[in-house]
C-alpha cells in the first residue's frame, strides 16, 4: 500500500474519531439539561429546558455566521478572525472541525443557563446567548486556538502568506506559550465569568438570603435526576477531552488519546472522593449536590492538561478541583451571589485551577498560564455586564416578583411540569 493510501486512511480514521467525539460532546447538553432541571425547582423545570434547547440551536446557528470566523478565521494580529464568516468548505475534515467546535460553543452558554435560572426572562437570556457566543467566546478562543486550524489548512495561497508573514497564524496567548488542551479556561472560566456577571446583575432569587444574613437553602426539584445529567456529562467528557487531540490515525494518536481518557476519569473520581469526604468534615455529612458538583469540577480541571502523562497527579489536579468547588460554593453564598447549580463554582474556580495546574505540573510557563485567565476575565467580565446593563435598561432582565413566586413556566410558558405540585 502506497503512503498516498495510507494517509488517505488515517485521514478517514481522524475524521470519523473527531466525528465520533462531536456526537459525545453533544450529549452533553442532555446532561446539563438533567443536572440544571434537577438542582431547579419544580416549577421552573420547562424554562429551565427550554432555555438549554434553545441556548443550543441558537449558539450553533450564530457560531456558523460569524463566530466561527472570528475564532479561526485569518488573524488580524492575534486577537480576531477576520473571514470564514457563513462558513462553507468542501474538505469533510474542516466540516467535521466546525461541528466539533460548535458542540463547545453551546457548552459555554449553557454554564451561563443554569447560574441564573429562576429569576431571569427567557428572551434576555436568548439575547446574553448570541453576545456570548458569537462574540465573547470566540474571540477568546481565538487568542488560544486559532492556529489549530489555519496551521493545518492545505490552502497553497494561505501557506504562503502565512509563511511571509502576511497571515498570522496564531492568537497572541498561543504566541507566548499559553496551553489550554480543551478549555479549562477557553470554555468553562469564560462560562464562568459571565455566569458570575448575571447572578450580580441579577442579585438572588427571593427568599434565598434573609434580611438577617441567614441563608435559606432551596432545594432541588429532583437529585435523581440532577445525578443521571451529571454521568451523561462525566460520559461526553471522553469525547469533550478525547476528540481535542483531533486524530486517532497513528499508533502515537492512539496513545496519546488513551492517556486523555484514563487521565480525565482518574480527575472525575478524585473530584467527587475529595467533595464527598470534605463535605462530612464541613457539614458533618454527605451532600449529594456537592458530591456531583466535586466530580463536574475534577472534569473541568484536568481539561487544560489532560495529555499529561502522570495519571497520580491528573488525579490529584481534580481532586483539589473538587475541594475548591466544594469551598467556593459556601463563600459564595456568604457573598449573596444565588448560584442555582454550582456552575461557577464548578466551572470558573475549577478551571482556573486546571489552568495554573499545567504551568504548576504540566510544563507550562505559570506566568503565561495567569496571563491567559486574567485577560479572559478582563474580556468576558465588561463585555457581558454591558450586555446585561443593557438589557436591565431596555428590556428588563429580570422577571417580576409575581412571575418568580408562581414559577416561570406557568408565567411566561403557560404550562407546568408538574400538575401535581401546582
Amino acid at each position: 500500500m502506497d503512503n498516498l493510501d495510507l494517509d488517505s486512511i488515517k485521514s478517514f480514521v481522524d475524521t470519523l474519531w473527531v466525528i465520533d467525539c462531536a456526537i459525545l460532546v453533544f450529549i452533553m447538553q442532555a446532561g446539563f439539561m438533567c443536572m440544571e432541571t434537577g438542582l431547579s425547582r419544580h416549577k421552573n423545570s420547562i424554562n429551565v429546558a427550554l432555555k438549554n434547547a434553545a441556548d443550543f440551536g441558537l449558539s450553533v446557528v450564530v457560531f456558523w455566521i460569524f463566530g466561527f470566523g472570528l475564532m479561526f478565521g485569518t488573524s488580524y494580529n492575534g486577537f480576531f478572525g477576520t473571514d470564514l464568516f457563513f462558513f462553507k468548505t468542501e474538505k469533510a475534515e474542516y466540516m467535521t472541525y466546525f461541528v466539533f467546535q460548535a458542540m463547545f460553543v453551546a457548552t459555554a452558554a449553557t454554564i451561563i443557563s443554569g447560574a441564573v435560572a429562576e429569576r431571569m426572562k427567557f428572551n434576555g437570556y436568548l439575547i446574553i446567548t448570541v453576545i456570548a457566543t458569537g462574540i465573547i467566546y470566540p474571540i477568546v478562543g481565538h487568542w488560544a486556538w486559532s492556529s489549530i486550524y489555519l496551521n493545518n489548512m492545505n490552502d497553497a495561497v494561505t501557506q504562503l502568506l502565512a509563511v511571509t508573514g502576511q497571515v498570522k497564524t496564531i492568537g497572541w496567548l498561543t504566541e507566548l506559550g499559553f496551553v489550554d488542551f480543551a478549555g479549562s479556561t477557553i470554555v468553562h472560566s469564560v462560562g464562568g465569568w459571565a455566569a458570575v456577571v448575571g447572578c450580580l446583575i441579577l442579585g438572588p432569587r427571593a427568599g434565598k438570603y434573609n434580611k438577617d444574613g441567614k441563608i435559606s437553602p432551596i432545594a432541588g426539584a429532583n437529585m435523581p435526576l440532577a445525578c443521571l445529567g451529571t454521568f451523561i456529562l462525566w460520559f461526553g467528557w471522553f469525547g469533550f477531552n478525547g476528540g481535542s487531540q483531533l486524530a486517532l490515525g497513528s499508533a502515537l494518536d492512539a496513545v496519546a488519546i488513551s492517556i486523555v481518557v484514563v487521565n480525565t476519569n482518574l480527575a472525575a473520581c478524585g473530584g467527587v472522593v475529595a467533595a464527598i469526604i470534605l463535605s462530612q468534615f464541613m457539614y458533618k455529612k454527605i451532600d449529594l449536590s456537592i458530591a456531583l458538583n466535586g466530580a463536574i469540577a475534577g472534569l473541568v480541571a484536568i481539561t487544560a492538561g489532560p495529555d499529561l502523562s502522570n495519571h497520580f497527579v491528573s488525579m490529584i489536579i481534580g481532586a483539589i478541583g473538587g475541594v475548591l468547588c466544594t469551598i467556593a460554593i459556601p463563600m459564595l453564598d456568604k457573598m449573596k451571589i444565588d448560584d442555582v447549580v454550582g456552575a461557577i463554582s464548578a466551572h470558573l474556580v475549577a478551571g482556573i485551577w486546571g489552568t495554573l495546574a499545567v504551568g504548576i505540573f504540566g510544563g507550562g510557563d505559570f506566568i503565561v498560564q495567569v496571563i491567559g485567565i486574567v485577560a479572559a476575565g478582563v474580556l468576558v467580565v465588561p463585555l457581558s455586564a454591558i450586555g446585561f446593563y443593557i438589557l436591565k435598561a431596555t428590556t428588563g432582565l429580570r422577571v417580576d416578583e409575581e412571575t418568580e413566586a408562581v414559577g416561570l413556566d406557568k408565567a411566561e410558558l403557560t404550562t407546568v411540569a408538574y400538575p401535581e405540585f401546582n
